[in-house]
């Protein structure tokens, strides 16, 4: 009997129409077939001259034969994904990987970051480094108790070379905190959390960073809404947490900030169903305008991760009905 996942992906089988927007460079699934029937949570990094791509893939969500599986791309097209870490324990005993992070540093090694347990309420952090690009890798590594690294988005780097990554708990509600790292992911301290939990319900922010040195968070919230937060102390406290009036049906986001001084949001602009995944911009991080719908209709496309490569382009990866992993390659001079 096929899972409800790969029921549905039967049903959509014939994958999106193209997308007419001239600022689309290039656009197309990561794989085509695999034996898994859930794909989600997807990350995107360059590392030297390739693009990395990791998400979680397995049977289904929390199921112990969840792994975590990477592509590469080096400009042919992207390789067969190989499961590179999965939650086995040293007396045999498996659990479910979640939420894959990766991330290059301006020097050292590539970093990826993922969560094992079985749910959010009891899952730990743990990393594992790739000196070469993410051709081979090292042994997995659990972080410091109470550091669970980079939730779902991407890090920052601080000028001083620190690494500041948005991270949050589904514990006793749903708060958002920060997690700085020295030494690249060697030594940790928390920072927050920044909201109760019940006044602003929040998790997975992004990290913005804005020509006059603030930071800015935008969260997932379970208030329609996107949460935000802002910083101007280089991430060390936080304003109180806030509604911003962007819609979010509580599902993931991502945002980066772009080399030529605008942010870019993607998301599902609603406040409901994740059926709409949209690019929106910003010059100053509060007033939002959507550029373009990536997907709309019938379906799921949800949990992107977007940044922007040293040829200026935007590259972005979304799950695309919980099945396959879509990615799309973007000019932001043409947005």
């Amino acid at each position: 009997m096929l899972s409800w996942v790969a029921e549905r992906s039967a049903r959509l089988s014939g994958g999106p129409d193209r997308n007419s927007t001239p600022a689309i460079v290039s656009e197309d699934f990561i794989f085509h077939q695999t034996p898994h029937a859930m794909s989600h949570a997807s990350t995107i990094e360059a590392s030297g001259d390739r693009l990395l791509a990791a998400w979680f893939g397995g049977s289904l969500e929390s199921r112990p034969d969840v792994g975590i599986l990477v592509s590469a791309n080096e400009g042919g097209g992207w390789s067969t994904p190989v499961e590179i870490a999965n939650g086995e324990q040293e007396d045999g005993t498996r659990y479910a990987c979640w939420n894959p992070v990766l991330f290059q540093p301006a020097t050292g090694p590539l970093l990826l970051f993922y969560k094992v347990g079985q749910n959010p309420r009891s899952w730990w952090g743990m990393c594992i480094r790739s000196s070469d690009g993410g051709r081979t890798w090292g042994v997995p590594q659990r972080l410091p108790e109470g550091i669970l690294g980079p939730i779902k988005n991407k890090p920052v780097q601080l000028a001083n070379g620190d690494l500041l990554s948005p991270s949050s708990v589904e514990v006793d509600g749903w708060r958002v905190h920060l997690e700085r790292s020295t030494g690249l992911g060697e030594n940790w301290d928390r920072i927050g959390p920044i909201n109760d939990g019940k006044r602003v319900v929040a998790i997975q922010p992004s990290i913005l960073t804005h020509a006059d040195g603030s930071l800015q968070l935008l969260c997932r919230s379970k208030h329609g809404r996107i949460a935000e937060s802002w910083s101007c102390d280089g991430g060390s406290t936080w304003s109180e947490m806030q509604l911003t009036s962007l819609p979010n049906p509580n599902s993931g986001t991502d945002a980066v900030s772009l080399a030529d001084g605008r942010q870019l949001l993607v998301y599902n602009r609603s406040t409901h169903i994740r059926s709409q995944l949209t690019i929106a911009l910003s010059r100053d991080g509060r007033s939002w305008q959507d550029a373009f719908v990536l997907e709309h209709g019938r379906g799921e496309y949800s949990y992107p991760a977007v940044i922007q490569t040293c040829d200026g382009l935007v590259h972005l990866t979304y799950s695309w009905n919980l099945s396959r992993i879509r990615h799309v390659v973007v000019d932001p001079a043409k947005l």
